[in-house]
């Protein structure tokens, strides 16, 4: 998997092959209401943090047909990558009742009916009124503690979410609690830790689940999950071997494994587990990710069905087009491969790194004979052979350390378009390619932005882009545009170093309230 980013001055990983790779990212939410410890150790090739769907379509013992948005029966796999607990509910009706709790079924039904009515602070004063009485009833506790998690989602507030989380684990440890309020409770509870940032808790939770119910094999699949989320993947892919041992044809547990072998460049092998993972159409499986890395593998031994794949990843609604693979996208934007500097409206910007090119060019080269360190190899598997290092002056609309006071003026020119400087989901920086590279057909990871890239030293013939089906080169002092959502490939053949600058700049048809508001890529 993909290694996380490179401290603040050492320059930054690009990641333009992140997709299908980068964790992604949950909706806005209101300020006070945001995951804690954002900056966890979770790995780039993870998983979903996004809130996920509950189950629906099961029944309740307290009383008629549970709503969708009712967490008391759990799946039996997650129904996404990173989405705990999810999947489709299970045809048996979930047994939550224990002896005292059916002496007291009508309290509860009427607590019960208030919270599904949506009548929530009424719900919860019931429930809490129940746990009073009844301190050693599991299902009293339960209830409190889904109240509480609903109640949180719509105040948009972390305290009461930990509320819940507490809660969904005191009904767990009550005695008497039945085998499947143990498991929804605490599979809630892991699914909500995660949604707070809180992996390692999250992870603890999901080991004494598995602990509790070894034969259960789709809390081993949120268990690897869970590892992934850490950016364990040692540990995830241990689990998924357990799974794969004893539910060879699971079909969750090979996608995920063949996409952790193929972070460890194990691509040939990577490739049956995605491909039969897909193939299986099991809850879990049909997530781009896996579309994408299966047709990057197959494209990597030369094997043309992996235009296949992304063609079903199009048909199945992941990809735009077979050629337009990001995931983090915007609906509606306008999506072209290449585009001239009047399409883009940033003509401004192109005149003055074209009018400025030498300039650029001249500070550039002192970074490089001065720090060549400074330029940081390409390590997110791109080439496949070859020298590749980038400089960043900018990522994610922010500037990377102190990197500016090797190239002030060039800098200073750049600080005037905040199209390219505060492009949160791009970067702005310089790429040297040396003789003999070749870079992967790839993609990039959002539709957001497009990509300027002005020829600093270009020796010639040699030195290609192809974007799509067109392939162009690189001219000193010259801007090329293209929309890096489209997958596109280069080839460094010439007798010496190609050195360009790279500038993100946003979607000229995104709204200042988008580029507010869109989360940093």
């Amino acid at each position: 998997m993909m290694s996380s980013l490179s401290p603040p001055g050492a320059g930054s990983q690009d990641v333009e092959s992140e997709i299908q790779a980068a964790v992604p990212l949950p909706p806005p939410l209101d300020e006070g209401f945001v995951p804690d410890d954002p900056g966890d150790a979770i790995d780039t090739t993870g998983v979903l943090m996004e809130e996920a769907e509950p189950a629906a379509g099961a029944e309740e013992e307290s009383g008629g047909p549970m709503r969708g948005d009712d967490r008391s029966a759990p799946g039996p796999q997650s129904a996404a990558v990173g989405q705990v607990g999810v999947g489709p509910a299970k045809k048996k009706k979930p047994k939550l009742l224990n002896k005292l709790d059916k002496s007291i079924k009508a309290e509860i039904d009427g607590a019960e009916k208030l919270r599904k009515k949506g009548q929530l602070d009424e719900a919860l004063r019931a429930f809490e009124a129940l746990v009073r009485r009844y301190p050693q009833s599991p299902r009293a506790r339960y209830g409190q503690a889904q109240t509480e998690d609903d109640l949180a989602e719509k105040r948009r507030s972390n305290e009461l979410l930990q509320r819940a989380i507490s809660s969904y684990r005191d009904a767990a440890e009550l005695p008497d609690a039945t085998p499947d309020l143990l498991r929804a409770a605490l599979r809630r509870r892991a699914e909500r830790q995660q949604f707070l940032g809180r992996m390692r808790g999250s992870l603890a939770t999901l080991e004494r689940l598995t602990q509790i119910f070894p034969e259960d094999i789709g809390l081993k699949n949120d268990l690897g999950v869970a590892h992934l989320l850490l950016g364990d993947n040692k540990g995830a892919k241990q689990v998924y071997e357990q799974v794969l041992a004893v539910a060879p044809g699971n079909g969750f547990a090979k996608v995920h494994y063949g996409f952790i072998l193929k972070s460890e460049n194990k691509i040939a092998e990577s490739i049956p587990y995605l491909r039969e993972g897909l193939e299986s159409g099991e809850p879990g499986t049909d997530d781009g990710r896996f579309y994408f890395h299966l047709g990057d593998a197959l494209q990597r031994v030369g094997d043309e069905s992996a235009y296949r794949w992304y063609e079903l990843g199009h048909r199945r609604g992941h990809f735009a087009s077979v050629w337009q693979r990001s995931l983090y996208n915007v609906d509606g934007l306008k999506a072209q491969p290449w585009w001239t500097p009047q399409e883009t409206g940033y003509t401004d910007l192109v005149k003055t790194l074209e009018r400025n090119w030498r300039t650029i060019r001249d500070e550039a080269l002192a970074v490089m004979d001065r720090r060549t360190a400074s330029f940081v190899p390409e390590e997110e598997n791109l080439r496949e052979k070859g020298e590749w290092g980038q400089y960043t002056l900018w990522q994610q609309g922010k500037k990377v350390g102190n990197a500016c006071q090797g190239v002030p003026r060039t800098c200073a020119l750049l600080e005037r378009y905040p199209e390219a400087t505060g492009c949160k989901r791009g970067q702005v920086k310089f790429s040297v390619m040396q003789p003999g590279t070749h870079v992967w057909p790839h993609t990039g990871p959002t539709n957001c932005r497009l990509r300027l890239h002005l020829g600093l030293v270009v020796p010639r013939p040699g030195c290609r882009i192809r974007c799509t089906n067109q392939t162009r080169e690189w001219e000193e002092g010259r801007v090329l545009i293209f929309d890096d959502s489209f997958e596109h490939e280069v080839w460094q053949d010439a007798n010496g170093y190609r050195l360009i600058l790279i500038v993100d700049v946003w979607h000229p048809e995104l709204t200042p309230y988008q580029r507010q508001t869109l989360s940093p890529i």
